[in-house]
């Protein structure tokens, strides 16, 4: 975090900075972010906003759009997204449209934002209807991870995380999805740095693979869906924050596969070891407590759909996935019902 400053200035920016984050990351970290800014010679200002996925919202959007007019930022300045996926989100949604679009820095201090959603250029908000259904894809000119911050990450939203690194040894990486198997509780523990950087590192690599061949989702992009049009669906159905993200992926996760053993030819032991690597790690793999009807409903609205008909990432082996699958409403049901 100390870097931060120095940091924003071997990229370019300049002048005058908003940093966002929320109340439970800006008490350890704002402070020395701003000031590593200042020394730096940036004018930084800080917006802290409720923590947890309901300030990812249209309202907060425009109390930030005011907050960046008091701050005094034009063209030239520059949005700090600090914290995790929520802010990173967020602040960057309202970085890509202040001012028609300034620059952003993302500072990941969660691990599902560190090999996710800080990376790609994804960002957005959600409304009542459903999950991150406002959005444009916009780059920022910086990610700094640093992993010392996962100290201080509930080990609820550190499990959650890993639900994302699993994600990318299903849908890319084979021996990845090995190695994750092979050192359950070497991952659980955040002061394993070697390993974390190892893991982080390769999901940051796998996907700026993917999105430098398709940065606006017009086919490959998709891919890094998997497990999300089921977790998205849930999340809203459940209320936002009864799920946390990587929770609703693990859950999704398992539909996914369960739906790709039956049409894409996913070996029923590899849909066993996907579903196993996640409750090993600690990760929900099913919600009973949910009908199908209304996740039914909730996936009607996902952005994946097209003509009422919910579009899924299935596996065909674990590292080999295709997308745009359509699963029969029957089988979803069915699907669903066991889980």
């Amino acid at each position: 975090m100390d870097t931060l400053g120095p940091r924003c200035s071997e990229v370019g920016l300049k002048g005058k900075c908003l940093i966002i984050t929320d109340e439970n990351v800006g008490g350890l970290y704002a402070k020395t972010a701003k000031r590593s800014l200042e020394a730096a010679g940036f004018s930084a200002a800080l917006e802290t906003l409720p923590a947890g996925e309901q300030t990812k919202c249209g309202e907060q959007v425009f109390k930030l759009y005011s907050r960046c007019v008091e701050a005094g930022l034009d063209r030239k300045s520059f949005i700090v997204a600090l914290g995790g996926g929520v802010m990173g989100d967020l602040a960057g949604y309202v970085a890509a449209t202040y001012l028609r679009g300034i620059p952003f820095v993302q500072v990941p201090t969660s691990l599902l934002a560190m090999v996710d959603s800080s990376v790609g250029g994804k960002t957005g908000v959600n409304l009542p209807e459903g999950k991150n259904l406002v959005g444009a894809f916009y780059q920022p000119e910086l990610v700094l991870a640093d992993l010392e911050t996962l100290r201080t990450l509930p080990q609820r939203e550190y499990r959650a995380g890993l639900a994302e690194v699993v994600k990318y040894g299903i849908i890319y990486d084979a021996p990845f999805f090995a190695l994750l198997e092979e050192n359950i509780a070497p991952l659980a523990d955040v002061e394993n740095t070697e390993l974390l950087a190892k893991v982080v590192g390769r999901c940051c690599e796998i996907k700026a693979e993917v999105v430098a061949q398709d940065e606006r989702e017009g086919g490959l992009r998709a891919i890094l869906n998997f497990g999300h049009t089921a977790g998205h669906a849930l999340e809203k159905v459940a209320g936002y924050g009864e799920y946390v993200h990587g929770e609703g992926v693990a859950i999704g996760s398992v539909f996914a596969a369960r739906a790709s053993v039956a049409l894409t030819g996913l070996a029923q032991a590899e849909c066993d070891r996907i579903e196993q690597l996640f409750a090993n790690l600690g990760l929900p793999v099913r919600a009973p407590e949910y009908g199908w009807a209304d996740l039914r409903a909730a996936l009607s609205v996902d952005k994946k759909t097209v003509g009422g008909m919910p579009k899924f990432v299935l596996a065909s082996a674990i590292g080999t996935v295709s997308f745009g699958e359509e699963v029969p409403e029957e089988l979803m049901e069915t699907i669903w019902k066991k889980l």
